[in-house]
């Protein structure tokens, strides 16, 4: 299983492209960063983990996720640049596209998306983005984006975007760049995942991540997929051994652990520690 970091990026603390440093220094092999456009203050949507108050006041602080990685591109050479999780239906498609094959183009081609279909419901309101239609409206983005990245004259027409013949460049340097969706695991996420994504990302309150990677797999059969579907753990807690070998075997292939968003000094005896613990060298 690979080994990578989630940091939930504020205005605070150590910066993304101090920690991508780091992490790629001891043998981490990802580094993730979330996204929130803004809070709105008056809010009806729940929190996932069902609080009516947000857990965390990073939530209204974070960092512009793309940016925020390509700050981590321009200092690594090696470790994956990735998002947990983005809200592509929160941006024009076609600068996203733009961005994220930019992104992919100066750092080698070490994009991954971790995109959510938003839990948000106001935030995506202001974004004009129909909460009952949101994971229509991301898989139109995808279809489009991959249009942009892949065609030589790209166009797309659906319900939420359309555009006529265009030239897009840079291209990624990855010939797919992978997508693996954050959210609750159940059997309309899994059909979603097996038609258009690559990938689950757990959430922090998940539970039974065996048994719904079987379902995910099956789904992913139904939909006559080749090869296996990516799994990232969202670590929440401190696992046990017992844990971590019932990953393994349910088919994880990504571990993510958490970062404080602390100062740089505290971060670095953290990662020490953590690094030490997992068995991960430089």
């Amino acid at each position: 299983m690979r080994n990578g970091l989630v940091l939930f990026t504020s205005d605070r603390g150590i910066t993304p492209a101090e920690l991508a440093v780091a992490a790629e220094e001891r043998g981490f092999d990802t580094i993730y960063v979330p996204e929130h456009t803004h809070i709105p203050v008056r809010r009806d949507a729940a929190h996932p983990t069902g609080g009516e108050t947000l857990p965390d006041d990073r939530y209204t602080r974070t960092l512009d996720p793309w940016i925020s990685l390509a700050t981590c591109a321009a200092v690594t050479s090696r470790i994956r640049l990735s998002t947990a999780v983005a809200l592509p239906v929160e941006s024009d498609p076609i600068t996203l596209a733009k961005q994220i094959a930019t992104l992919d183009h100066l750092s080698g081609g070490r994009v991954t998306i971790g995109a959510g279909f938003g839990w948000n419901t106001d935030e995506l309101e202001d974004h004009h983005v129909p909460p009952a239609k949101r994971r229509t409206v991301l898989r139109e983005y995808v279809e489009a984006m991959r249009s942009l990245w892949t065609e030589e004259e790209a166009s797309y027409a659906g319900e939420f975007v359309s555009f006529g013949k265009s030239w897009a460049y840079p291209k990624p340097v990855q010939p797919h760049i992978p997508l693996v969706i954050g959210a609750g695991g159940g059997p309309k996420t899994f059909e979603w995942i097996a038609r258009t994504a690559d990938g689950w990302m757990t959430t922090p309150v998940e539970k039974d991540i065996s048994g719904k990677a079987d379902a995910l797999r099956e789904a992913w059969s139904a939909a006559d997929r080749a090869g296996a579907p990516e799994i990232h753990v969202l670590i929440a807690m401190r696992p046990s051994p017992e844990d971590l070998a019932s990953w393994a075997e349910a088919g994880a292939t990504d571990l993510i652990w958490g970062v404080p968003d602390k100062s740089r000094d505290e971060v670095l005896v953290y990662l020490d520690k953590l690094a030490g613990r997992i068995g991960l060298t430089g």
